[in-house]
């Protein structure tokens, strides 16, 4: 399995914090946020290249890599000029991408356990073409909510609507089939939220993060991290 962390963006809603500091980066209790990826990616024997797409401040994130992770063999860097989306990433590098792939939206603040998120994957339900991790949120106005079926097969979703059916959130945290990769190379589509996810209603499996998680999307939700982390160290 491969692994793709999306870090380019410019994390606009954590200004001024992101101003000088990329978002994947941001210190959650003194630790950047991408080291707390790059960890649990590197002890997952299941994942055998990690790779992370870079455009704001990248020089920033080069060399944070450089300095602390030098020593991790399977990590590599894609640049991108413009942004290209969260799917025209995996389009532009699909040739690298032969094995089934972990997403990852890397200003996400999330604990657990890796292994078991890829054995539901490799038990889903045979229609299945990818495994999306939820979680239990205490905002679902702003989430992607989504609606299951009785196997845990995602039937529909509500994109931050008022009083959404259920507080199950889309972590966007995702493990795409080699389907799924082989059919994104012959489509242009920019945005796996609201392009790719539609066309997969009735074959995404999903896998319920009981530990933590949170996005670190905004100041006060960035404030709220430093306080909750605390207890998993």
């Amino acid at each position: 399995m491969k692994a793709v962390l999306l870090a380019a963006g410019e994390g606009t809603r954590l200004r001024p914090i992101t101003n000088t500091v990329p978002k994947c980066l941001v210190p959650i209790n003194g630790k950047p946020l991408l080291d707390f990826w790059l960890t649990a990616l590197s002890n997952t024997d299941s994942v055998s290249a990690i790779y992370i797409n870079l455009h704001y401040l990248a020089d920033k994130v080069e060399q944070h890599l450089a300095t602390h992770w030098f020593q991790l063999d399977k990590l590599n860097c894609w640049h991108e000029e413009k942004l290209l989306g969260t799917a025209g990433t995996l389009i532009q590098n699909i040739e690298q991408l032969t094995d089934d792939v972990m997403v990852i939206h890397a200003d996400n603040l999330s604990i657990f356990d890796m292994n078991e998120f890829i054995t539901a994957h490799n038990n889903r339900p045979s229609q299945c073409e990818m495994t999306m991790m939820l979680f239990v949120t205490d905002t679902p106005e702003s989430c992607g909510i989504v609606e299951l079926d009785s196997q845990g097969i995602v039937r529909k979703t509500h994109e931050k609507v008022a009083n959404p059916p259920s507080n199950l959130a889309n972590a966007a945290v995702y493990i795409f089939s080699k389907q799924i990769i082989t059919k994104l190379k012959n489509t242009n589509i920019t945005d796996i939220s609201t392009e790719l996810l539609p066309q997969y209603f009735d074959k995404i499996y999903t896998w319920v993060n009981k530990t933590y998680h949170r996005d670190i999307g905004t100041p006060a939700s960035f404030a709220l991290a430093q306080e909750e982390i605390v207890k998993f160290k």
